[in-house]
């Protein structure tokens, strides 16, 4: 018979592992709220009354900046499902800004994307008083937010569309994200994408020309939610354009779990199981704003099943 905390250890896992909103509000209940500043909803757009979430490192200036923009099928989701996450980049000496944005149906294609834009000029305008360096910014996001990252950094129109610049944007990491998604044959998403002339231009696949700034691509083949080929076909895309990406395919990862291996709670790290997520998200965040010395990629502690393609 198996030890009760056995029993109640596998009871977390499948909470976290079955039940999104479920598990994301365990992850964040047993958050730690020390080591960090949490400054919560913050304006960043008086037209829309849209809010942001900062998590400053206590002491920290001129520190590395990372955005995370939550996933959900731009249809759900808010900041402050993903306090986890926040804490989890600040415990690393990351500042953390967490944004929200609008959703469908109350907008479409592409006014969430133009939201995410103009939190990332908030942060470049702004970051300076949460002790975050303005000139040292990398986007991210899990899903749908690894998407609507990916287009901030790859197509330079929608940061010019709110009077910024992509220059602004050192680096971008997407977990599990779509990037090439046609055809689209889900009502609620022809609905939320436009006109099907179109579609193409909604594909962050149509803007790899080799541009971009640096980007990690990270995903689990075990994903049923987005499929792995979406990071496979824009990584290649991208490599064939000259371009800098890199990528970390998990032979066993789903798709809730990558996002859920970020915590530092030992108790969710035990439910979800071991993972070198965070180390890879650390490293490159770190390589691409300068704040290690530049060096390789550093290749993580030995005994994952990790696949780590050459860029």
């Amino acid at each position: 018979m198996r030890p009760i905390s056995s029993l109640i250890l596998s009871f977390f896992a499948a909470l976290l592992l079955l039940s999104a909103c479920s598990g994301q509000q365990l992850a964040n209940d047993l958050t730690p709220d020390k080591g960090y500043r949490l400054s919560s909803n913050v304006g960043f757009d008086a037209a829309t009354g849209l809010q942001l979430d900062v998590y400053s490192p206590n002491g920290v200036a001129n520190a590395p900046v990372v955005v995370f923009f939550f996933g959900g099928r731009w249809q759900e989701g808010s900041k402050e499902a993903y306090k986890f996450v926040g804490q989890a980049l600040a415990a690393r000496g990351f500042v953390a800004v967490l944004p929200n944005y609008r959703l469908y149906p109350q907008v479409r294609y592409p006014s969430f994307l133009t939201d995410n834009a103009k939190a990332v000029k908030w942060v470049h305008s702004q970051i300076a008083q949460y002790g975050g360096d303005p000139t040292k910014i990398v986007v991210m996001g899990h899903s749908s937010g690894a998407y609507n990252a990916a287009m901030l950094t790859l197509n330079p129109a929608l940061m010019k569309s709110v009077g910024g610049d992509r220059a602004w944007i050192r680096a971008m990491i997407g977990l599990a994200g779509p990037y090439d998604f046609l055809p689209l044959t889900d009502p609620d998403l022809r609905d939320l994408f436009g006109a099907p002339e179109n579609y193409d231009q909604t594909q962050p696949m149509m803007y790899a020309d080799g541009t971009n700034p640096p980007m990690l691509l990270m995903h689990g083949q075990d994903d049923k939610t987005v499929f792995s080929t979406n990071t496979e076909h824009l990584a290649a895309r991208i490599q064939r354009a000259n371009g800098p990406v890199e990528t970390v395919i998990y032979p066993e990862m789903s798709h809730r779990k990558i996002i859920a291996t970020l915590a530092t709670s030992s108790l969710i790290k035990f439910a979800v199981g071991q993972s070198d997520v965070m180390f890879y998200v650390n490293d490159f965040v770190k390589r691409n704003t300068g704040a290690n010395a530049p060096k390789p990629r550093q290749e993580a502690p030995g005994g994952l099943q990790t696949i780590v393609p050459t860029p």
